[in-house]
């Protein structure tokens, strides 16, 4: 064949409808695979919230307090400042913390507010849980204070996602929390699951409705719905509450008592 036959050769259509074959299975191949791993992830986030769950309860049996709150923490585990004042804002390098207030609750208010930081510490010190954490504000390079995943709490397998620990007080609705009875919870912050993702969560864990049970729906934004209420203040309608899969927004955090 000479040279000017092989130029003007192209493709038969054989050739390619099996290249068009081939770049659709490569394609349906790559959005499964993304498909399966999301799902592996969200299917984690169950997983995390029970293994944490497990942690508290095992803290609160072996040492009589809830972690973060625990007012004798530093005599098992020494003082990250001798001063309870400035301790409370003092990064811990080992295992070095501070007492809580011994009032029962997680919370992040005056004089305790580092107690929803300090929980994980004090269960990555009883081996309750792995990792290491700080205890403390994490400080940004802009100066700013805040949580920083696997800096002062956990990193959920949900992408971009943290988990928190702290005394809920009772609410009577927002724009963004259904109306809820006081408690400690559980929650993966940070919008990181749709409307449909949290159902699946909720469903495995809980009764499937965004305002009852002991999971409940978080708006990351107040200005996305996640359910069937555009608002989520306290109504009677807040029972009849589902989740709104025709939402698609990253915008749901599941907020769980335990």
């Amino acid at each position: 064949m000479h040279k000017k036959d092989i130029a003007q050769h192209g493709f038969s259509l054989v050739e390619l409808s099996i290249v068009l074959v081939i770049l659709g299975l490569l394609t349906g191949g790559i959005l499964s695979g993304q498909s399966l791993i999301r799902a592996a992830e969200v299917r984690a986030a169950s997983t995390e919230f029970q293994r944490y769950t497990a942690a508290m309860y095992t803290f609160r049996d072996k040492y009589f307090a809830v972690p973060g709150d625990f007012n004798r923490a530093t005599d098992f585990w020494g003082e990250a400042d001798a001063d309870q004042s400035t301790c409370e804002t003092t990064p811990s390098t080992g295992s070095e913390t501070c007492n809580g207030n011994g009032d029962g609750q997680i919370t992040g208010l005056a004089p305790n507010f580092s107690e929803p930081h300090r929980a994980w510490q004090h269960l990555a010190n009883a081996g309750l849980i792995e990792g290491h954490y700080t205890g403390a504000d994490a400080t940004l390079s802009g100066g700013a204070s805040a949580y920083v995943a696997g800096i002062n709490m956990p990193a959920s397998k949900i992408p971009n996602g943290f988990w928190l620990t702290t005394w809920q007080p009772a609410s009577s609705g927002s724009l963004t929390n259904f109306a809820h009875s006081a408690g400690h919870v559980l929650r993966i912050t940070g919008g990181v699951m749709t409307p449909e993702e949290c159902w699946n969560v909720d469903t495995k864990l809980d009764d499937g409705k965004p305002a009852t049970g002991k999971m409940m729906a978080i708006k990351g934004s107040a200005a996305i719905p996640v359910t069937t209420r555009a608002n989520q203040p306290a109504g009677p309608d807040d029972l009849a509450a589902e989740y709104n899969f025709a939402f698609t927004s990253k915008n749901c955090n599941p907020m769980m008592y335990f």
